[in-house]
């Protein structure tokens, strides 16, 4: 699932809210992404808390902050307002959106912490190949298993998911219901193992994230000609 290389499909939506927020700086678009970003991570967090209610408002958080990184950029080239400055907030901001979303999730109530460092060290060296490829003259590099565009679908996703099987695995999941790691909405796939959504997208991100950082050094390394 390599969703950045379908941008083209989607172009009929960012073209005309680009134009909608081309009064804005892009730079402030960009900001804007991030501070929804913080917002999702603390949703995601205190989601144990109430999840009927912080669950979905975390999932449409993310969205939110994933569709403003994507217009952003677009923005700049249509006013033609781009700059290497802007490129570079962007993906420093876009990195440190990363840490905050996922380490929400990996210091939760939601997740193991250890697969959430697994999964947090997967998406930062895929994004590192990406634009080491860059640094030394290759290109920006986006192939790979899994994208920026991959895990924001992905982010979204995971609190749906897991609110449903809240619902699903729980006699009684009420508002209000005591939170209970293990027995509120954790997956038993035998054998002693218990696994939330959440657990399950962070090690996707582990083992994807680390395949593509792979695949992407490969690919730099076949470029690289001394």
């Amino acid at each position: 699932m390599v969703l950045d290389s379908k941008r083209d499909k989607v172009e009929f939506i960012m073209l005309p809210t680009a134009k909608r927020l081309s009064r804005f700086d892009p730079n402030s678009i960009s900001w804007a992404s991030f501070v929804v970003a913080c917002i999702a991570g603390l949703f995601i967090f205190f989601s144990p808390l109430s999840w009927e209610l912080l669950l979905p408002l975390s999932a449409v958080a993310v969205l939110i902050s994933g569709f403003l990184d994507a217009v952003d950029g677009k923005v700049a080239r249509i006013t033609g307002r781009a700059s290497k400055r802007g490129d570079l907030l962007d993906h420093i901001l876009d990195r440190y959106s990363d840490v905050v979303m996922i380490g929400a999730v990996a210091v939760s109530a939601w997740c193991n912490p250890y697969i959430g460092m697994l999964a947090i060290t997967g998406v930062l060296l895929t994004s590192y190949m990406g634009t080491q490829s860059q640094a030394i003259g290759a290109g920006r590099l986006y192939a790979g298993l899994l994208g920026r565009a991959d895990r924001v679908v992905l982010l979204t996703a995971a609190p749906i998911a897991q609110a449903f099987f809240v619902v699903l695995f729980t006699g009684d999941a009420s508002p209000g219901t005591a939170f209970m790691p293990m027995t509120f909405g954790w997956i038993n796939f035998g054998a002693g193992i218990y696994l939330s959504v959440f657990e399950i997208v962070m090690l996707w991100f582990a083992v994807i994230g680390n395949l593509t950082a792979v695949q992407r050094a490969l690919e730099i390394w076949r470029k690289v000609k001394n």
